[in-house]
């Protein structure tokens, strides 16, 4: 693979010569040159910006250096050319994956309010052009986007990492559901460090077992910091969510209870009305109200009921088995109820304990905000139901 930076700050990129990286230039894998922009300018002041027309803070780069940067780096070879711009579309894995594929990038590092748009706009008409951002901010310029998308892009060249399963067992990268994951946490010697103990599954040398809890942790981990990154069957994988039956009400009854002991644990000298209930209240609720559950190998391992109450929808009872917490569960609940509140609610409502600060966070993640005590102890929380 061949790697062409255009900048005006080529020292900017000199950890290219570091670590992997650098190896893999020495071995030939990757042939990386970076030109400094001033080289084509004509001026003795080697200018490479000016004002904007239309007026407006900042400058911006001017089109004729970067016109003939392109003429002499650009030819029929098929090039890819990067423009690093926080108005681009977000670098990903996926996208550094096809960059992978290509055989040659040349990187634009754009500084000021950005390079001139007639530039993207002639480049486009002669090699393939992605205007690509790092993230949601904004940096002084292009180099350190061009770095990091060169280190992830390069690490995928068949041959530059020294063990190829690496790249198989890391975040994001995509799962058989078309999702991806973030990879579990890890861990090495000593077994004890400051009284923490590495996890005795990891030290059980049964592979199987190794193998599903480093699963169940990179499930865990995603669903509690990137739940938008893997399909909802990744995450729920086996789990059915369906409307609740009179034949679910006894064991409905039983997860209720184990939950909400947990809830008062959180909340003391709080009253806790999901454990004063009779399973003859449970049963008059479940004919009443909208419930849903959620199933797994036969086992019910999740719940949620709502109504409507003037204009809000009522949500309540939302409850997960105590050994699924943090895989998402209870936030796809969340989400199937509110999708089932009818035409004429205007508010999703619910209420917690003040105590309760997890289900608290992961309200307030779903848009929820608190609205104050309603009882002792006890916090209401709405979200207004937008446009359907």
């Amino acid at each position: 693979m061949r790697i062409d930076v255009v900048t005006i700050f080529p020292d900017y990129l000199a950890p290219l010569e570091l670590s992997l990286a650098g190896k893999a230039r020495e071995r030939g894998l990757i042939d990386i040159q970076v030109h400094d922009l001033r080289g084509w300018t004509r001026d003795k002041h080697h200018s490479v910006d000016d004002t904007p027309y239309g007026g407006g803070a900042g400058m911006v780069m001017k089109p004729e250096p970067w016109g003939e940067a392109f003429d002499a780096l650009l030819d029929d070879d098929g090039a890819t050319v990067v423009f690093t711009t926080p108005s681009g579309q977000p670098f990903t894995q996926a996208v550094a994956r096809e960059l992978a594929s290509r055989e040659r990038i040349v990187f634009a590092c754009g500084r000021y309010e950005g390079i001139d748009q007639r530039v993207i706009d002639e480049v486009s008409t002669r090699a393939e052009v992605r205007e690509i951002s790092l993230g949601d901010y904004v940096l002084n310029g292009g180099e350190v986007a061009a770095l990091a998308i060169t280190e992830a892009v390069v690490r995928l060249v068949p041959g530059f990492m020294g063990n190829a399963a690496s790249l198989e067992e890391e975040s994001h990268t995509l799962s058989d559901s078309g999702g991806s994951l973030l990879e579990y946490p890890v861990f090495t010697k000593p077994a004890t460090w400051r009284d923490r103990q590495v996890p005795p599954v990891l030290l059980s040398g049964d592979h199987a077992a190794i193998a599903a809890w480093r699963r169940d942790q990179a499930v865990r981990r995603t669903a509690e910091r990137r739940p938008d990154l893997a399909h909802g069957s990744v995450l729920l994988d086996g789990i059915e969510v369906r409307a609740a039956e009179p034949a679910d009400a006894g064991e409905l009854y039983v997860l209720q209870l184990a939950c909400w002991v947990a809830e008062q644990h959180d909340n003391p000298g709080v009253r806790i009305p999901a454990l004063h209930e009779t399973y003859d209240d449970l049963r008059a609720w479940l004919a009443r109200d909208t419930v849903l559950v959620a199933r797994s190998a036969g086992r019910l391992v999740g719940a949620v009921r709502a109504s409507l109450d003037g204009e809000a929808w009522e949500v309540g009872r939302l409850m997960v088995a105590p050994d699924l917490a943090g895989r998402g569960l209870g936030r796809a609940l969340l989400e199937r109820i509110e999708a089932l509140a009818p035409a004429t609610a205007t508010t999703y409502a619910l209420f917690t304990g003040a105590g309760s600060l997890r289900n608290q966070r992961i309200y307030k993640k779903a848009g929820y905000r608190l609205r104050g005590e309603i009882a002792p102890g006890v916090v209401r929380m709405t979200k207004r139901i937008g446009p359907r």
